[in-house]
């Protein structure tokens, strides 16, 4: 049976890395896969799926309003498809999430979702919260704080690395923007 599935983390934890890791194996295989990635997220030089140690893929860009379903549908009918994974997942609406639950379920095929737990201030991300509540299969992909403990939280930075304490949910950026720590020092610096 055909299972939905959350890989979540904090930035820097090896998300894209893992996530191009299953398709290779698929593929390698002779399996075909979907990929997909949020349009927003347009920091790649091409390729809509880039891990930043240089692998990367293309992929389907999905918006707020791109009905997984049917697009994942359309593509499985001509051609059966073994699995379809999704980077940036926090960026899912709810509706998508039960989409591809409806994948898994109803089309048997697996979906592989990968992306952030928690946004700046520590809130969930209204995907992460969908697939964290209806998921089959939860896990977490492990980044280290400076302090060498598990880092669970992304802290928003700004250019001269203090702590950003308000804002839009989704800023997009890299090690320039956010740095992955652990709750303790992430709590630290909003605080300070």
């Amino acid at each position: 049976m055909a299972k939905l599935y959350f890989y979540y983390a904090s930035m820097n934890a090896g998300k894209s890395t893992t996530l191009l890791q299953a398709d290779f194996n698929y593929r390698e295989r002779g399996m075909a896969t979907m990929l997909w990635t949020a349009a927003l997220d347009d920091r790649s030089d091409g390729k809509p799926i880039a891990s930043r140690i240089g692998l990367e893929a293309g992929a389907n860009l999905f918006e707020p309003d791109t009905d997984l379903w049917a697009r994942v549908m359309a593509a499985h009918r001509a051609e059966p498809l073994h699995c379809v994974l999704i980077d940036e997942a926090q960026f899912l609406t709810k509706d998508q999430v039960w989409q591809c639950a409806r994948l898994a379920d109803e089309a048997r095929i697996p979906v592989l979702c990968y992306g952030l737990r928690t946004d700046f201030l520590g809130e969930l991300f209204p995907g992460s919260a969908a697939l964290l509540g209806i998921a089959d299969s939860l896990t977490e992909l492990k980044a280290i704080c400076h302090c060498g403990r598990k880092a669970t939280m992304n802290l928003r930075v700004d250019a001269s690395g203090a702590a950003v304490k308000q804002g839009a949910q989704t800023e997009i950026g890299g090690n320039d923007r956010y740095v992955s720590l652990c709750r303790k020092h992430f709590s630290e610096a909003l605080a300070g």
